[in-house]
């Protein structure tokens, strides 16, 4: 959600591609313009004052109030509270999968046991935790950088390997376009942080390819999940049997 003071700096911004002085402003506003100065100087004002400025610009306030999340930082993983909130409803869940993948409404609602209202019901709770930003129309804007990731230990990963796990590897990955790898080696200290590396780069490709694809019709995309995984493990059983 937008703050005060980054809505008065998008209102600094506008005044100046407007070219319009605070003279002229202070006037509108039918105030001083030392005040009006000392106003925009501390960044903090009442909306009410951010609504007048905003009818002076002929700038809708959900405009301006969009502009400024457009700006915002893009996240790279959420708070274990957010996770937490995602993670207590399976419809939630699914929801933040799908706009994860870029889904619209409509694709939700056609292809889940959704109804239209579950669907803007779970995407309002997706812009409070701070996932989306919701738009009229019930279009959003996904506030999560292609770089996004759940946190290794947080709720979501951890409902994965209690629910989700087996069912993944359960599959005999022998369909086209599907492979199953088991790499077992020592190397050395010093390459397996540059394998991880190499892995995360594939995960960017692999984010970066769904949305640029994300163009083309439905019936040219098929849905896939990429895990990638690497540890310092050995199976149990074998370990037991270590002299």
């Amino acid at each position: 959600m937008s703050t005060t003071a980054d809505l008065i700096v998008a209102l600094k911004k506008e005044l100046k591609a407007s070219q319009i002085t605070y003279a002229a402003l202070a006037e509108g506003l039918g105030m001083a313009e030392s005040s009006v100065k000392r106003m925009l100087a501390r960044g903090d004002m009442p909306l009410s004052r951010i609504d007048a400025i905003c009818q002076t610009l002929k700038l809708d306030f959900a405009e301006l109030a969009r502009r400024v999340a457009d700006t915002q930082p893009l996240l790279k993983e959420l708070t274990p509270e957010q996770e937490r909130a995602v993670v207590a409803d399976k419809k939630l869940l699914l929801v933040a999968i799908c706009v994860l993948s870029q889904w619209t409404p409509e694709q939700m609602t056609s292809e889940y046991r959704l109804t239209e209202a579950e669907c803007v019901k779970y995407l309002v709770q997706l812009d409070r935790i701070g996932i989306i930003d919701l738009r009229p129309m019930n279009r959003y804007r996904l506030k999560l950088s292609k770089a996004f990731r759940w946190q290794p230990n947080g709720p979501v990963m951890h409902y994965f390997r209690e629910h989700v796990v087996l069912d993944y590897y359960g599959g005999d990955f022998d369909g086209r376009a599907e492979t199953l790898l088991l790499l077992q080696g020592s190397v050395g200290k010093g390459i397996a942080p540059s394998l991880v590396e190499r892995m995360q780069r594939l995960a960017h490709d692999f984010a970066r390819q769904h949305h640029s694809d994300q163009k083309l019709p439905e019936d040219k995309r098929e849905s896939y999940t990429l895990l990638l995984a690497m540890r310092r493990w050995e199976f149990s059983v074998f370990a037991e049997m270590r002299r």
